[in-house]
């Protein structure tokens, strides 16, 4: 699988670890930031792993930061994006199951990178349920609509 994966200051070193995990288990990375523990702010690089997801260049992104609300806030700003702050697996699974999640959010000031990579691999194991499920992801995408005025 294709994963976008970006990340601030707080979250480069996980992004780092997760990167390296990602492509150990043979997932394709597209990093696309932060370089350096050097600080940035978290909402270009949360926006451009978001786009990569609804461009088709990945096919699910992961945003990292301090605790995770802020980048995964961002990212649920991209038309498409259905992004969910996971920090243990039960909601990481349920995220996709249930809601079909493309963007995972977690914080790097509030998980173990061991405890992460556990997270990221329930994550992109877990097929979206489908069947009742379906009308509410159809619903979220109509109000998304009506807020862009796209409907």
């Amino acid at each position: 699988m294709r994963v976008a994966i970006g990340a601030d200051h707080a979250g480069f070193p996980l992004k780092e670890d997760l990167a390296g995990y990602l492509r150990a288990q043979g997932h394709e990375v597209l990093d696309v930031g932060t370089d350096s523990t050097a600080t940035v702010d978290y909402p270009a690089f949360c926006a451009a792993a978001a786009r990569a997801v609804v461009a088709g260049d990945a096919e699910r992104a992961i945003v990292l930061g301090g605790s995770g609300q802020g980048e995964q806030i961002t990212a649920n700003k991209v038309h498409g994006i259905r992004a969910a702050l996971c920090h243990d697996l039960y909601v990481a699974k349920l995220s996709r199951a249930h809601n079909d999640a493309n963007v995972l959010a977690m914080g790097a000031r509030v998980i173990a990178p061991a405890y992460a990579r556990e997270i990221v691999t329930a994550w992109l194991a877990t097929p979206f349920d489908g069947g009742r499920h379906v009308p509410r992801i159809e619903q979220i995408a109509a109000i998304e609509r009506e807020e862009t005025h796209d409907a």
